[in-house]
């Protein structure tokens, strides 16, 4: 079943049973590129606003583009007191939000309350919107509170702190690791020669901190990567909502890829050719 047919709570619930979902994050404005990549395979594509270019005409176009090749659809907002984008995000038809920077159950509070109607949430109605083409009104604001995918990204040695209240927040469907951030956040940068810093025993402890309190409120664990290496073991740590990186870095290492092909066809050949320096190296 196409994961654009799923309702975002059977979605939740398939994550919630131990099936994985594999998406990837998507950095350029490009509605080109996310439809073609909503068509290659990936569960889910969440477009990046948080470090992207791209305003709401252009994330309108992209979430057009994903619903269209089949994917279900994210946006990384600014963060938690980020109610424009949010609501943005949401009327446009995304399928959930992924809140980044929370450090208390109090924000992880606001966030949900951005996402959910009332009386749950504080989310505003209005008719028409794209979120609402397909089921209407009703269909669509009396369903979301169940169906909506609410995020909430762990990347600070505070969210590490407060994880256990911040877990149990109701309305938090995704803990979603952000290893580089994090690693930032408890100084493992300036301890660890790179990328040392990624199987330090501090990580690892702060990480299994995250699991078992998510285990503990059944949310479910996200985590971002940048290629399959340690996606194995991030599995059998039950990581089932997770990201293979981002679609500029995609770009990068298949040039790469051929860059290098290439190197190795003109030496045999005896031809002079060689890369140059490019964000890779």
């Amino acid at each position: 079943m196409a994961e654009a047919t799923l309702s975002g709570a059977d979605f939740k619930k398939q994550l919630r049973e131990g099936k994985p979902k594999m998406g990837l994050f998507l950095n350029a404005h490009s509605p080109t590129v996310a439809e073609q990549l909503a068509h290659s395979g990936y569960d889910w594509l969440l477009v990046d606003t948080q470090h992207g270019p791209m305003g709401y005409e252009k994330l309108s176009a992209m979430l057009s583009g994903i619903a269209n090749g089949g994917a279900k659809s994210m946006v990384r907002v600014g963060g938690y007191d980020d109610r424009p984008g949010i609501q943005q995000a949401l009327d446009l038809g995304a399928d959930g939000v992924l809140v980044p920077y929370i450090n208390t159950a109090e924000e992880a509070r606001q966030a949900v309350s951005c996402t959910k109607y009332p009386r749950t949430g504080t989310r505003s109605v209005y008719f028409p919107q794209r979120s609402m083409n397909k089921a209407g009104l009703l269909g669509y604001a009396g369903n979301y509170n169940n169906n909506g995918i609410v995020a909430m990204q762990v990347e600070t040695a505070s969210c590490i702190e407060n994880i256990a209240e911040i877990a149990a927040v109701p309305g938090v469907d995704i803990l979603f690791l952000g290893q580089n951030d994090l690693c930032m956040s408890m100084g493992l940068y300036e301890k660890y020669e790179f990328p040392h810093m990624y199987t330090s025993p501090e990580l690892g402890a702060a990480t299994q901190k995250l699991v078992e309190h998510a285990r503990k409120n059944n949310v479910i664990l996200g985590l971002f990567l940048f290629g399959t290496a340690r996606v194995g073991e991030f599995l059998e740590k039950g990581f089932t909502f997770i990201s293979i990186g981002n679609d500029l870095h995609h770009v990068l290492t298949q040039a790469g890829a051929y860059v290098k092909d290439m190197e190795g066809i003109a030496k045999e050949k005896g031809k002079d050719w060689s890369r140059r320096p490019s964000a890779l190296l």
